[in-house]
């Protein structure tokens, strides 16, 4: 809908409004000449206090009260007929060919401001708030259900798919396991699934999300739909150029890595007793505090009741923190030229995640090829929903 047709309606709406109101009033004004001929007819005397003098204010008291009824009475229907007629059709700015220009011409890809991680991890912290009933396996227990279903990690490089296994805790006997390759295995078998699992959720939403951007007007669905993820991805602005850029998935090897490197490949006390993968900090009273910290610092290690809570955290926080703006850039830019993701590229971006800078993206480079990460990267989750099922 254009400016004009926006115009045309409040000008309708206007002259029906004012037209009802005169019409009103003139009844009105009628009304009271009929009173005054009234009294003529009857010949009453004027007195000094004068009639027409009292009628008037009583008029203008009457009318008072009327604007303000009809006031009160009125708005409340032209807000809802506004909303109607006008944020029914409205239509989403789509800025993102004039804003890749900039990009390709060597601007900046974003015009981002400083987000709010309460608002950015509230639907996570809902997701910790829901009653969880989990169990700690013990690693033996997990190893023979992961051989009764068939899943190992040599028929996933080889086929391309993992079975839905949903385990919510690592076992405590990660640090027992004398067998770096086993430790390793169990640990990528253990959170594989639910890195998937986030990432096929992201996909959905980038989904939707194009096919939306594909269309020239907007249900109200669709605009309620966008605004829960310009909250949920920071964009304060409401550009769906951000919102694309931020909305995307995460290489499953470089997750991996991350979490192979922030947790001593499971290992670690942050990660057995606060589910954390990731080594996130937090300055809040939930986390557990690290042992060697200075006393200058008073951060902590945010801990999760779940890993999934920890990985859908982690994703988050790379799509939508400032520091990894350029990690988000140079995404942008492979999706744009069609190429895959490349986690040993996108790893360069990450020198902010840690205080050794460049030090750590050698680092998570070196784990990645060590140990194969890459064949996870094309990898599917076997569906247990019609939803998943079209994804693959």
């Amino acid at each position: 809908m254009g400016r004009r047709t926006k115009k045309k309606i409040k000008l309708n709406l206007k002259f029906f409004l004012n037209f009802k109101f005169n019409k009103f009033i003139n009844k009105f004004y009628l009304y009271l000449n009929g009173i005054k001929r009234y009294f003529k007819f009857l010949n009453i005397p004027k007195r000094k206090t004068n009639i027409d003098n009292n009628l008037k204010s009583l008029t203008y008291t009457g009318l008072s009260s009327i604007v303000i009824i009809l006031f009160f009475f009125f708005s409340p229907i032209i807000s809802n007929a506004y909303k109607n007629l006008l944020l029914s059709n409205q239509e989403v700015k789509n800025q993102s060919k004039s804003n890749l220009e900039k990009v390709l011409s060597g601007k900046s890809i974003e015009n981002e401001k400083d987000t709010d991680n309460v608002q950015i991890f509230e639907d996570i912290f809902d997701f910790e708030n829901v009653p969880v009933d989990v169990v700690r396996l013990s690693a033996p227990t997990i190893q023979q259900l992961f051989k009764d279903t068939n899943y190992n990690l040599d028929d996933v490089r080889i086929n391309k798919f993992v079975k839905p296994i949903n385990l919510s805790l690592l076992p405590n006997e990660m640090v027992m396991i004398e067998s770096t390759k086993e430790r390793k295995n169990l640990f990528i078998q253990i959170i594989l699934p639910l890195i998937l699992d986030e990432n096929n959720l992201i996909r959905q939403d980038r989904k939707k999300l194009f096919s939306i951007l594909n269309k020239n007007n907007n249900t109200n669905t669709e605009i309620k739909w966008l605004n829960i993820k310009f909250k949920k991805y920071g964009v304060k602005n409401k550009d769906l150029l951000t919102l694309k850029v931020r909305m995307d998935e995460i290489p499953v090897s470089l997750i991996i890595a991350q979490a192979a490197k922030e947790t001593g490949w499971g290992t670690s006390r942050f990660a057995l007793e606060g589910n954390a993968l990731f080594g996130q900090w937090t300055y809040s009273g939930e986390g557990i505090k690290p042992k060697s910290i200075d006393d200058d610092k008073t951060h902590k290690i945010m801990k999760f009741q779940i890993l999934q809570s920890s990985i859908r955290a982690y994703q988050r926080n790379l799509n939508t923190h400032s520091s990894y703006r350029n990690f988000r850039k140079l995404r942008a830019e492979a999706r744009d030229n069609g190429q895959k993701l490349d986690s040993l590229i996108l790893a360069d971006s990450l020198d902010k995640y840690a205080a050794t800078g460049e030090e750590y993206t050698k680092i998570l480079k070196k784990i990645i090829k060590q140990n194969s990460l890459k064949d996870f990267d094309n990898v599917k989750l076997l569906p247990n929903s019609k939803k998943l099922k079209n994804l693959i």
